[in-house]
């Protein structure tokens, strides 16, 4: 049964623990001096150690899927699962009668509550575990204790045994807070930011609604992209101190009057990217216009809890970025550059496409492996119009097949049924279908110094170590912090 408690239970249960949420939690009530434990049916693959090494660090007792855990002569008060999770999972099927089961978000909840600082919410479609990530490493560049939970592994916090998308600290708790199953809604933030409204899960409309409702339990500042607060409406927020967001270059200084932080240019030029925002000059760690506004979201983020400008500006710049997100894995035999990028809905598959056109001259090719058939297939209709837009002249965008986690599913529609559909539309082979990744490899051959490879996907962290195959680069990764 799922359950709902005043206070964090002694010991915990982790269904799932392997998953880049669920783990950040197990971390983090380990930390906290809760007994912990967790089962995942992939904790002994080898693309998992990052995660699993970091549990086992941290004093976490991991298991099968099986429902060994319950062979035990110690049973946790409580289990812990996320919406993924099916009824007829091995652990809920063995766990006796009368342990409660928690939702993820709840378990979240107690756990924020007994660190007991002020809560920082980051949230949106595209984007927030980057930001997150972001905000509490320049917070902790300024000398601000920040705890951070994320669905990313941050390279600054992969550091004293946590995998990174977990760190301690006390003066605030910066957290990612999902959006996809409405969790968010199930805990309260001090502060929160909405990053922008996209196409993943379900409807805009849905999503604005979801938003909306975030922002009317948040207690004290929110920081919104501009088109957001057309889309959920000032009602909402007029009890919250506010600052705005916005990549348009003409957008006011002041808008309703919340303060706008404005990206008004954006350019490469010698040494590196740099985006101007309210006129200063910022230097990006990564290309990409969508860099340009989170690193606006987190100025403004900052500007919020009083941080001084001068400070903030510079503790942007030293963002060491995320696993997975546009890290540069090396280089074909043929001399063409790999990269390796988390992009799984349209909005971020885009992004990530006018990304590497800034640093690619020649042809690209995209290697996406779909996360899950559902939201494989609530995107289908609008991905197809978003590449023609996007997509260069010579460029490959590949499907792989599907990736399946679990649970209840069509299994519609399958990757060649996409990428057929798609090449109909557009002839002449600028889409494919992959049967295995093999066949995706080989089909790199051709490619030169000048060209691209990009391998795209969520959920699946074999796709990092393909990419350095791909690359030819094989090392063992322990720490992620290349």
């Amino acid at each position: 049964m799922r359950g709902r408690m005043d206070q964090l239970p002694q010991s915990l249960h982790f269904i799932g623990v392997g998953g880049i949420g669920m783990s950040a939690l197990a971390q983090m009530a380990a930390f906290l001096g809760c007994e912990t434990s967790g089962s995942d049916r992939a904790f002994r693959s080898p693309e998992n150690r990052r995660i699993m090494d970091a549990l086992r660090g941290k004093g976490v007792r991991l298991y099968p899927q099986d429902g060994s855990r319950f062979d035990a002569p110690d049973l946790p008060a409580a289990l812990v699962c996320s919406t993924a999770i099916e009824k007829d999972n091995p652990d809920l099927l063995r766990a006796p009668e009368g342990i409660p089961c928690l939702h993820r978000s709840e378990a979240l909840r107690l756990l924020v509550e007994k660190c007991s600082a002020p809560v920082f919410a980051v949230t949106g479609s595209c984007g927030k575990t980057t930001v997150s990530a972001w905000l509490a490493e320049a917070l902790d560049r300024v000398g601000v204790s920040a705890s951070l939970i994320s669905g990313g592994l941050a390279k600054h916090f992969i550091r004293d045994g946590f995998a990174g998308n977990y760190a301690p600290g006390n003066d605030l708790c910066v957290l990612e807070a999902d959006e996809s199953d409405r969790s968010l809604l199930n805990y309260t933030a001090d502060h929160a930011m909405v990053l922008n409204i996209g196409t993943d899960h379900y409807s805009k409309e849905e999503l604005a609604d979801v938003f909306r409702r975030f922002l009317l339990q948040t207690r004290v500042s929110a920081v919104l992209e501009d088109r957001v607060l057309d889309a959920v409406g000032p009602e909402c927020v007029k009890h919250l101190k506010v600052a705005l967001f916005s990549t348009d270059p003409a957008s006011p200084s002041v808008r309703s009057g919340y303060p706008v932080f404005r990206v008004t240019g954006y350019r490469r030029e010698e040494g590196g990217l740099r985006a101007e925002i309210n006129g200063r000059s910022v230097r990006l760690p990564q290309p990409g216009l969508h860099n340009a506004a989170n690193a606006a979201a987190v100025c403004a983020g900052l500007s919020l809890i009083g941080i001084d400008p001068g400070k903030a500006l510079s503790a942007v710049e030293e963002f060491s970025g995320v696993w997975r997100r546009f890290d540069f894995a090396g280089r074909t035999p043929g001399g063409a550059a790999v990269y390796d990028d988390y992009a799984h809905n349209v909005e971020k598959i885009c992004s990530c496409v006018e990304a590497v056109h800034e640093v690619c001259r020649g042809r690209v090719v995209f290697l996406f492996q779909p996360h899950g058939y559902g939201p494989f297939g609530f995107m289908r209709p609008e991905l197809y119009p978003a590449l023609e837009k996007v997509l260069g002249e010579g460029d490959v965008f590949g499907f792989l097949p599907v990736y399946y986690a679990g649970g209840t599913t069509s299994f519609r529609p399958r990757s060649e049924e996409v990428a057929a559909e798609y090449d109909a539309r557009h002839p002449g082979g600028r889409y494919r279908w992959f049967a295995d990744r093999s066949e995706a490899a080989m089909f790199l051959g051709n490619l030169g110094p000048s060209d691209a490879a990009v391998v795209m996907g969520a959920r699946d962290n074999s796709l990092s170590d393909w990419a350095k195959e791909l690359a030819g680069n094989q090392s063992d990764l322990k720490g992620v912090s290349e």
